[in-house]
């Protein structure tokens, strides 16, 4: 596993199954609870990605439901497609979720996870959301707060200039996690359940594949918010002691 300052990006598809298996599955597993979806019912994943959660909807929606993933990028809905070919009740969609392919008002439960943070509009999803959804449907929302990202090391001031940049920089829209409750409300959902999960990191390894430290400190350094001998000191002491970081993930669980 790649360690190194400025390793390339993964391979998105991997990256999102090897994050659901490891520091997500926590609030996954809750997320997919508090959806509460029935057997027979039509359930929507917007910005499907590799299909991480479709079989897990699929076995909940049983043989009389329909389980649609959308998502526009070919590779993942590739991966998405070979994961789920032999579940029949499986629709996998090519669009933007700007634009969502569905009927409106024939979904009865939905789910949007870690996606709002990287679109460009997050309210007009949720609008393509709300209408698509039938009244009396639920929907769970998950987003980090990039705010909160903590990484343990000597130097604060570098965590601190690290954490800034992935927030003002890195991430699209890095703090909706602490709005999401208020988006959802604009969107004229009601909100029913709001929880907040805290994944924590102690293998440096992993924590630099999913919180991509050495990529995005590279980014820093070369796009001047870091010096470059201290972030590279920054990043090389990060395997030298006891590691430790965490971030906080916002769960919304909401009706129509």
């Amino acid at each position: 596993m790649a360690t190194t300052l400025g390793a390339p990006r993964p391979d998105p598809a991997v990256y999102m199954l090897r994050g659901a298996a490891g520091a997500g599955r926590a609030y996954k597993q809750e997320l997919l609870e508090l959806l509460d979806v029935r057997p027979g019912q039509t359930v929507l994943d917007v910005g499907c990605g590799p299909g991480t959660d479709l079989p897990a909807l699929a076995e909940r929606v049983g043989v009389s439901g329909t389980v649609i993933g959308v998502d526009r990028d070919p590779a993942m809905l590739a991966e998405a497609r070979r994961r789920t070919g032999d579940l029949s009740a499986v629709e996998i969609r090519e669009a933007d979720v700007h634009a969502l392919p569905v009927e409106p008002g024939t979904v009865d439960r939905a789910k949007i996870d870690r996606v709002l943070m990287h679109v460009d509009e997050p309210a007009e999803v949720l609008a393509q959301l709300h209408a698509a959804t039938r009244p009396g449907s639920r929907i769970a929302l998950a987003e980090p707060d990039w705010d909160t990202l903590i990484v343990d090391a000597e130097d604060l001031d570098t965590s601190r200039a690290f954490t800034r940049y992935t927030t003002s920089e890195a991430v699209r829209h890095a703090t909706i996690g602490r709005s999401l409750a208020r988006h959802a409300q604009r969107a004229g959902f009601v909100v029913e359940t709001v929880r907040a999960t805290t994944p924590v990191f102690l293998d440096f390894p992993e924590a630099d594949h999913t919180l991509g430290l050495g990529r995005n400190m590279q980014r820093a350094i070369q796009d001047g918010h870091v010096d470059e001998a201290r972030g590279r000191r920054w990043f090389s002491s990060l395997s030298e002691e006891p590691f430790f970081a965490s971030f906080t993930l916002v769960t919304v669980i909401c009706s129509r």
